[in-house]
């Protein structure tokens, strides 16, 4: 593990970062430096085994929670970064969230909330996570909740985005209890860089560029959100185009059950 002088890391090292494998992360929210890190065990969540447990499967068609992409980057990774009642030192730095919003304004950092609506009608945000995303990859870096099935609501949003846009591979990282019960498993680094090296091949299509996940309508698209950079924008507006085809617009949650359901 390689430490760093604290500055921002430069958009372009981060993403090179990632197409090798690697990742950075600091001790705690206030360490200055961070330390690039190649698990010899990696998490990743096969998207043909998400496991939609039937109390998720309910609170997606009952609309609990309005979701989006790209609409509070900043928020989520804060809150990411927030301490936690009972959890352990968070790393993620004032030089990390620094870094990734910087990758957020080029298009290859992302943000899938969650949001319930309070006793006056407004919405408060209430879950999320964040990642990164080149080629047909995307590598989930940290997810919240301040409402039961608020992160899980957020990341069937995502894996179902993903499968719409043609991805391949979604990197956890780490595992955990919760990752787990929703499908993540563990498999040695090597494995992991020849599924990675699969997922970036140049010779095949881009996942958010050629694929039908690019043709969603412009009320999706502008639902997704900015930073279209790779698909998982393209992906999440075609969700929303789907939905509105098939008669969801308004419970476009029971939509994504639907197409998790009959895919998992």
């Amino acid at each position: 593990m390689a430490r760093e002088d604290p500055q921002t890391i430069p958009p372009d090292l981060l993403l090179r970062a990632y197409r090798a494998g690697i990742f950075p992360m600091a001790d705690s929210r206030d360490d200055p430096e961070v330390y690039w890190v190649e698990p010899r065990m990696r998490a990743i969540l096969p998207l043909d085994g998400f496991h939609l447990s039937k109390s998720l499967a309910r609170t997606l068609r009952r609309g609990r929670f309005h979701v989006t992409c790209n609409t509070a980057f900043d928020a989520v990774i804060d809150s990411c970064a927030a301490p936690r009642p009972g959890a352990e030192e968070s790393w993620i730095s004032a030089r990390i969230r620094e870094s990734y919003r910087a990758l957020h304004r080029d298009g290859h950092a992302h943000s899938i909330e969650t949001w319930a609506s309070d006793e006056n009608g407004r919405l408060r945000l209430v879950g999320g996570l964040y990642g990164v995303g080149f080629d047909r990859v995307f590598c989930g870096e940290s997810m919240f909740s301040r409402e039961n099935d608020a992160s899980k609501v957020a990341l069937a949003w995502l894996v179902a985005a993903m499968r719409r846009g043609g991805a391949e591979l979604l990197d956890c990282q780490f595992t955990t209890p919760h990752l787990a019960s929703m499908g993540a498993v563990e498999i040695p680094q090597a494995q992991y860089l020849r599924l990675l090296d699969r997922a970036t091949d140049s010779r095949r299509p881009y996942w958010g560029g050629d694929s039908p996940a690019g043709a969603g309508s412009s009320a999706g698209a502008a639902a997704a959100g900015a930073g279209a950079g790779d698909g998982l924008p393209a992906g999440f507006a075609a969700l929303l185009a789907d939905a509105e085809e098939a008669g969801l617009s308004s419970s476009p949650g029971n939509f994504i059950a639907q197409s998790l359901t009959h895919t998992s």
